[in-house]
């Protein structure tokens, strides 16, 4: 082979590993940005708690966490024996969005004896909340009647481009109520609805009532869950710090939480 020709292919190979390093870098950075953690920009918005931060005293709770792609492959066992009862896992956002760790995280904390449900990231910049619903279903987010899958959660908080997705208060209540409609039509179940104060007094304008329907799971890192969002009387769930991961609290004793599994 002459040198020209062999300079030929060695540059034809350089580009090619070139063009290939940019296809992965541009899918890996796709990825990063439709992949959010629950509670990421409400802590943005209203601060984190001071590290090692208990809730007050509650009678009857059961304490447990949630868990996304950022935490990879995730102790199930070291969780469970310092007493975490319940998990819920990022399964999907958007519609092209999939925890690529869900299996593990899904899957690891039922084999410890957890009462586990998955959680959806809502977008409504990018598609309707039925069609959310409906891949939230399809890749994880469904429900079993087995007394250890909870129903699934929808993850409804500031969003990365625009506070409010480019919504109207009665637009969002709108694309809330698309969601959890399809969900139940789907499951049977009402999606828990996991939200901060802030964010619904702001995005909803405190209009549409889902407090009849949908449990709620409010976000808030302070030593006490403060006043709920519109219309709800009640927390189901309390994520209250997110040191050293997501700090979840149910609101009554273990016997509740099966029957919330149960239906």
């Amino acid at each position: 082979m002459t040198a020209p020709r062999r300079w030929r292919r060695l540059l034809g190979a350089a580009v090619a590993v070139s063009t290939s390093l940019l296809v992965v870098t541009a899918t890996g950075a796709q990825a990063a940005s439709d992949n959010h953690e629950m509670g990421a920009s409400i802590r943005a918005h209203d601060g984190v708690a001071p590290a090692g931060l208990l809730p007050a005293s509650v009678d009857a709770s059961v304490p447990g966490i949630d868990v996304s792609s950022y935490q990879g492959n995730v102790n199930w066992a070291s969780y469970w024996s310092a007493g975490k009862k319940f998990a819920y896992v990022k399964a999907t956002e958007g519609t092209s969005y999939q925890n690529a760790y869900f299996s593990q995280q899904y899957t690891g904390s039922y084999n410890v004896g957890m009462i586990r449900g998955a959680y959806h990231y809502g977008r409504p910049d990018t598609s309707g909340g039925a069609a959310q619903a409906d891949y939230f279903v399809a890749h994880g987010g469904g429900w079993s009647k087995d007394g250890k899958t909870l129903p699934g959660t929808l993850d409804i908080e500031w969003g990365p481009n625009n506070a409010c997705y480019g919504k109207t208060p009665a637009q969002m209540v709108a694309w809330i109520k698309a969601f959890s409609d399809e969900y139940h039509a789907k499951t049977t179940r009402w999606p828990v609805i996991y939200t901060a104060t802030s964010w619904w007094s702001q995005c909803t304008g405190n209009t549409g009532d889902f407090s009849s329907t949908n449990p709620l799971w409010v976000a808030r890192y302070a030593s006490s869950a403060g006043t709920l969002p519109y219309n709800w009387g009640f927390y189901t769930f309390w994520q209250y710090s997110s040191s050293p991961i997501d700090q979840d609290q149910f609101s009554a004793d273990i016997s509740r939480l099966k029957v919330l599994a149960t239906g």
